[in-house]
């Protein structure tokens, strides 16, 4: 191994919002840092300028911090290897690109696109594989010279020898083989003098001294390139580990146009972090057990990636609302609490006030019923405004002859009550069933139906004690108002 410390980097290029397949990869090499008290680095591989996103940066930033996945060195967290910033690593990439031209493991390359077009299609229609035919490679000294001289458009080009076998280890994929025939003389700095991927990548893994490249399966077919890379230099090899895909519920590979993608979306729909953190570490790890539900430090303790798998996962997003309702029943109380005022003031009821004693008691009734944060609202409106309209089902159900004329004595009853519990709620209303010689639910569901305008929801106790006295009796009178008989 290079270092007995492993180093891992996440190496995402700033092209817009966080892909949940980004949130895994980088999931993947923190869960592996830590587990084996290495270091987490984050790289900015911002060398394509075409698709550089303005502001990408700081939101890729912002949204490792908010999953939880600090990084040990970065950009605004510098280390002893960087700058993190491809785009500020450009005269390392120069020098080097350099060496290998010299020594005739790269060249120039001032074929034009209509030129690798023709070639293309020739060797389609011959039914070769498409790839660069190294007519440049021919070229002399002299003839390079004065190309550039002339200000030609040129990129630079790898030279691959045929007939190599290509061979390297992957901790998920064992002995991966290649042939070099199939592998293209790559571009290694493209005709504005930026790098490529491919080069900038090997050269930044080099000279940060990173142990493991854990990146997505798709990188797979281009790790041959870079063990080449590494050869030319003379460098020692990182240890490779691909990441199986991410399928839609169809086995497609997981796209945009089946459902949200970006990170970003999935926290804006009020995913919590550490549901989504969970789901993402399930798609394609297991511990070896039947285990489903993790806080960080048990995925920490407990993450190999031996436990990886080869095959595709598919994102089941029941499977995210499952965990999501089980992380946010064990969320401490006063997280929670911050949450619900976060979306409270987001609501049509910012404007009001809730004292923690009163937004406590909510979170306690509902907790089991909800599955996220702002379900609090919208399923427990109850809890913060009166009910302006019935459920017409629920009306025809359960408001029966002789309803009002039941709640009429029943206001009278809860009117004598001083300071009530909510066991006081329930003796009395119990008492008055039995008084009036009738069956406790000809109570219990127009009480329900008056106090939240629904037919469901928590215990029928729960919600009169907490909002109390005043309020349970105006809302049953104006139900009865409102109804009637």
């Amino acid at each position: 191994m290079i270092n007995n410390i492993p180093r891992v980097r996440f190496a995402p290029s700033p092209t817009g919002y966080l892909h949940v397949g980004g949130l895994r990869t980088a999931l993947y090499n923190y869960l592996f840092a830590k587990n084996k008290g290495g270091k987490f680095i984050l790289r900015i591989e911002d060398t394509d300028r075409n698709r550089f996103v303005e502001g990408a940066v700081e939101n890729l930033v912002s949204t490792l911090k908010w999953a939880g996945l600090d990084f040990d060195e970065g950009p605004g967290k510098e280390g002893n290897f960087g700058p993190y910033m491809q785009s500020q690593r450009l005269n390392l990439y120069k020098e080097l690109i350099e060496k290998l031209i010299k020594e005739k493991k790269a060249y120039y390359c001032f074929c034009t696109q209509e030129r690798l077009n023709e070639v293309r299609e020739k060797q389609k229609k011959e039914g070769l594989q498409p790839k660069y035919d190294k007519h440049c490679l021919n070229l002399s000294e002299k003839e390079v010279q004065e190309k550039i001289q002339n200000n030609l458009s040129h990129v630079v080009r790898m030279n691959v020898q045929p007939g190599q076998q290509i061979v390297f280890a992957d901790i998920i994929r064992g002995k991966v083989e290649f042939n070099s025939d199939v592998v293209d003389d790559q571009i290694l700095i493209k005709s504005d003098g930026y790098p490529t991927y491919h080069l900038a990548n090997v050269i930044d893994d080099h000279s940060m001294k990173i142990t493991h490249v854990i990146r997505g399966e798709e990188w797979l077919s281009s790790t041959p390139k870079h063990v080449l890379l590494y050869n030319f230099f003379g460098w020692e090899i990182p240890v490779f580990a691909h990441l199986p895909l991410l399928l839609n519920p169809d086995k497609t590979k997981l796209s945009k146009r089946q459902g949200d993608v970006a990170v970003e979306d999935y926290k804006q729909k009020g995913y919590l972090k550490d549901a989504l953190v969970n789901f993402v570490a399930l798609l394609g790890w297991n511990a070896g057990d039947d285990v489903e539900f993790y806080n960080m430090k048990e995925m920490i303790d407990k993450f190999s990636l031996e436990r990886v798998n080869k095959s595709g996962a598919v994102f089941d997003v029941e499977k995210l609302n499952w965990l999501n309702a089980e992380h946010l029943r064990k969320m401490d109380e006063n997280k929670l609490l911050a949450l619900l005022r976060e979306n409270l003031r987001e609501s049509k009821y910012k404007d009001e006030t809730y004292s923690d004693e009163y937004l406590l008691k909510v979170i306690e009734a509902m907790k089991e019923r909800v599955s996220f944060v702002n379900e609090f609202i919208t399923n427990g409106f109850y809890f913060f405004e009166e009910p302006k309209k019935y459920d017409e089902a629920v009306v025809k159900k359960r408001w029966k002859e002789g309803s009002a004329e039941y709640l009429k004595k029943l206001i009278d009853e809860f009117s004598k009550l001083e300071n009530p519990l909510k066991v006081d709620y329930e003796s009395t209303l119990r008492n008055t069933a039995e008084n009036l010689d009738i069956g406790t639910g000809k109570l219990i569901h127009p009480v329900r139906l008056s106090v939240s305008g629904v037919g469901g929801g928590p215990g029928l106790f729960d919600i009169l004690s907490i909002i109390g006295k005043d309020k349970t009796i105006a809302r049953l009178q104006r139900a009865v108002e409102k109804l009637g008989n």
